[in-house]
C-alpha cells in the first residue's frame, strides 16, 4: 500500500555536512525553546558546575610541583598542609564530578522528554501517523525512531555535553597558560596537532555514520518481524508456520549482523586514529617542554627549581592536549550522535511537512470531538447531509488503474447506504476517501458532519482496542465519561454491552474499571471483537455510522440484531457487506463492478 516518498529524500545518504548541522540545530531548538526554559536552566548549571570543576583539577594539577618544592626543601609543615589541601580538593572535585554527572542524567531525561513529545505532537496529529506507515515507503521504522533512537541520542549527546561546553574555556585558558611556559611553539605545534588529528578523524567518520544509519534501519526491520509473529502468533501456528518464519526472521538476523560487523571494521579505524593521537599526544608534551631547556632557557634553575617548573610545564601542556584529545577521543560517540541526529531528523523533517499539509486541509482534528458544529465547516448544505461527493475519482496508491469514475452521491440522515461489489473494486478504498485517510484524483468531497459522537463514527474492518480496561475499550477514543457519569455511566455501558451479546465479559474482565495485562486481541474471538466494537457504536450514538464489514465474523441473526439495535438508537448506516440480508437495513445500494464503473439503486422494500 505504501507509495515511494520523494525522490531526494529516499536517496538521501547520510553525510557530514551542511544538512547535518541544520537537522542537529532544529533538534535543539526543541531542548531549548526559550532562554526562559528548564533545559537552559539545567544547562547553565552544568556550564558553572563544569568550569569550577576546571578550577579545581587545576590546583589538584599544580600540586605534584608542589611537592617536588617542599620534599626538595625538606619542609614538613609544608609537606603537611599542602597534603591537607590536596585532599581537600580532591573530595570538592570528586563531589562536582558526581554533580556534572547527575546534572547530564537529568538533562538526558529532560531532553528524552520533551523531544519524544515533540515528535508525538507531530506523529498523532490529524492522520499523519497513517500516512507515514501506510502510504509512505521513505521514512523507514518510525515507531524505532522515535521510541530507540531518541533515546539513543539524548543518552549519547548528554554523555559529551559536559566536555564539549567547557572545552573553550580550558582551551583558551590553557592555550594561554601554555604560551606562558613555552612560548609560541607549545600552542602552534599543539592546535596543528590537533587540527591533523580533527581531519584524519572527520575522513574516517563519515563512513560510520552512513553504516551506523543502515545498521538502525536493519534493527528496526528485525524488531518487526519479532512483533509481527507476535500479534499474528495465531494464524501462524495454524499455518504451522514456525520453520518459515524461523528461516525468514534468522535472514534478517543475518542480514543486521552483516551490517554491525561491517560497522565495526570501520570503528577499527577509527579506533586506531583516536589511540594513536592520545599516545602521540603525551610525546608532543614533554617535546614542547624539552626545547626550551636543551637552549639553556632555564640554565640559571637549580634541579630542584628546575623539577618544579618542568613538573608544571608539564602538566599545562599535557592537560592542553588532554583537552584536545578528548575531543578526539568523542569522535565515536560523536558518530553515533551524527547517525540518530539523520534518522530523528529525516523523521522530524516529513511529520513537520506532514503536518503543515494536514493542517491546510483541516479544521477539525481528530482529538477534537465536540458536541457543537466547528466553526469552518460548510454550512451551504441542510444539516441533515453527512456526505457529499461530486463527479470523485479514486485511484489506489502506487497505482494508475482507477478504482471508481465519477462517482456523485449525497448522503442524507435516514437514508442508509449499502455499498457491495467483488474483492478488490474499491470498497474500502471509498470508506478511506470517505474518512479523509485517501485524496481523490479528482472531485470533490465533503463531510458535512462532525466526526465523533452525534456525527460520524467509523468501524474499520479490521477492529482496534487500545490497552486499557474495558471501560476504556466502550467509550474510546473519549478520554473522558460522556455523557454523564458515575453510575449512570455504568448502567449504560453494561447496558449496551448486554445489547452487543457480551454481557458477559463484565465478569470476565473483573469490572469496566478493572486494569488486565493481557492482549485484548488474544482474549476475544473475531466474532467478540466485533460485538465490542457494536457496544463501543451504541454507546457513542453517532448520527451516521459507517461500517467496512462489521459483522463478517457474526452469524445473519446476529447481524441483524445489532443492525436494527443501531436503527432504534437512530443511526443512518454507511455499509460495505456482501450478504443481501443487509439491504433491510438500508435505502441505497452502491454496486461497484471494478474498472470505475458503479451503481446506484433504490432498494425496494418488500
Amino acid at each position: 500500500m505504501a507509495v515511494p516518498g520523494p525522490t531526494a529524500r529516499a536517496s538521501a545518504r547520510p553525510r557530514l555536512d551542511l544538512q547535518l548541522v541544520q537537522k542537529f540545530i532544529r533538534i535543539q531548538k526543541v531542548f531549548f525553546p526559550s532562554w526562559s526554559s528548564q533545559n537552559v536552566l539545567m544547562f547553565m548549571t552544568l556550564l558553572c558546575v563544569a568550569l569550577l570543576e576546571q578550577l579545581v583539577i587545576y590546583q589538584v594539577g599544580l600540586i605534584p610541583s608542589q611537592y617536588y618544592g617542599v620534599l626538595g626543601n625538606k619542609d614538613l609543615d609544608g609537606f603537611k598542609a599542602l597534603t591537607f589541601l590536596a585532599v581537600a580538593l580532591i573530595v570538592l572535585n570528586s563531589t562536582l564530578k558526581s554533580f556534572d554527572q547527575f546534572t547530564c542524567n537529568l538533562l538526558y531525561v529532560s531532553w528524552r522528554k520533551d523531544l519524544t513529545e515533540h515528535l508525538h505532537q507531530l506523529y498523532f496529529r490529524a492522520r499523519v501517523y497513517y500516512t507515514l506507515n501506510v502510504l509512505r515507503d521513505d521514512i523507514d521504522n518510525p515507531d524505532q525512531r522515535i521510541s530507540q533512537d531518541v533515546e539513543r541520542f539524548c543518552r549519547q549527546l548528554s554523555s559529551v555535553t559536559s566536555k564539549l561546553i567547557i572545552s573553550p574555556f580550558t582551551l583558551a585558558y590553557y592555550t594561554y597558560q601554555c604560551f606562558q611556559s613555552t612560548g609560541w611553539l607549545g600552542p602552534v605545534s599543539i592546535f596543528g596537532y590537533f587540527i591533523l588529528g580533527t581531519m584524519v578523524n572527520k575522513t574516517l567518520m563519515g563512513p560510520i555514520v552512513t553504516k551506523l544509519v543502515q545498521q538502525e534501519k536493519l534493527e528496526g526491520d528485525f524488531r518487526f518481524k519479532h512483533m509481527q509473529i507476535r500479534v499474528n502468533a495465531e494464524p501462524a501456528a495454524f499455518y504451522r508456520a514456525g520453520l518459515v518464519e524461523h528461516m525468514r526472521t534468522d535472514r534478517r538476523l543475518q542480514r543486521l549482523l552483516q551490517t554491525q560487523r561491517e560497522l565495526m571494521s570501520r570503528e577499527l579505524w577509527l579506533y586506531i586514529g583516536i589511540n594513536t593521537f592520545d599516545y602521540l599526544g603525551s610525546i608532543l608534551s614533554y617535546v614542547v617542554i624539552a626545547i626550551p631547556i636543551f637552549r639553556g632557557v632555564y640554565g640559571d634553575l637549580s634541579p630542584t627549581e628546575l623539577s618544579t617548573l618542568v613538573s608544571k610545564n608539564a602538566f599545562v601542556c599535557i592537560y592542553l592536549i588532554s583537552c584536545f584529545t578528548q575531543l578526539i577521543d568523542l569522535s565515536t560517540t560523536l558518530s553515533d550522535v551524527a547517525g540518530y541526529t539523520h534518522r530523528i531528523g529525516e523523521l522530524q523533517e516529513a511529520l513537520l511537512d506532514m503536518s503543515r499539509k494536514s493542517h491546510d486541509c483541516e479544521t477539525l482534528g481528530e482529538s477534537e470531538w465536540d458536541l457543537d458544529k466547528a466553526p469552518g465547516w460548510p454550512t451551504t448544505e441542510p444539516s441533515d447531509t453527512a456526505f457529499l461527493l461530486d463527479r470523485v475519482s479514486i485511484l489506489a496508491p502506487s497505482s494508475d488503474k482507477p478504482l471508481i469514475k465519477d462517482l456523485s452521491l449525497k448522503i442524507c440522515e435516514g437514508q442508509s447506504l449499502l455499498i457491495t461489489g467483488n474483492t478488490g473494486t474499491g470498497k474500502t478504498s471509498l470508506l478511506r476517501v470517505l474518512g479523509g485517510l485517501w485524496e481523490s484524483m479528482k472531485g470533490s468531497v465533503q463531510m458535512l458532519a462532525d466526526f465523533g459522537p452525534h456525527g460520524v463514527l467509523f468501524l474499520p474492518q479490521k477492529p482496534f482496542f487500545t490497552d486499557g480496561t474495558l471501560r476504556e475499550q466502550v467509550i474510546y477514543p473519549l478520554k473522558e465519561i460522556y455523557p454523564d457519569s458515575g453510575s449512570a455511566d455504568d448502567e449504560r455501558i453494561v447496558r449496551f454491552l448486554e445489547l452487543a451479546g457480551l454481557s458477559s465479559l463484565v465478569a470476565r474482565t473483573g469490572g469496566l474499571d478493572q486494569q488486565v495485562d493481557w492482549n485484548w486481541y488474544d482474549v476475544l474471538s473475531p466474532g467478540e471483537m466485533q460485538r465490542l466494537s457494536f457496544a463501543r457504536l451504541f454507546y457513542l450514538q453517532p448520527k451516521y455510522a459507517v461500517l467496512d464489514e462489521a459483522t463478517s465474523a457474526l452469524t445473519e441473526e446476529a447481524e441483524s440484531e445489532l443492525y436494527r439495535i443501531g436503527q432504534q438508537l437512530g443511526m443512518t448506516f454507511i455499509s460495505v457487506g456482501h450478504r443481501p440480508s443487509l439491504e433491510k437495513f438500508h435505502s441505497w445500494v452502491l454496486r461497484l463492478h471494478g474498472g470505475g464503473s458503479w451503481e446506484l439503486t433504490r432498494i425496494k422494500m418488500g
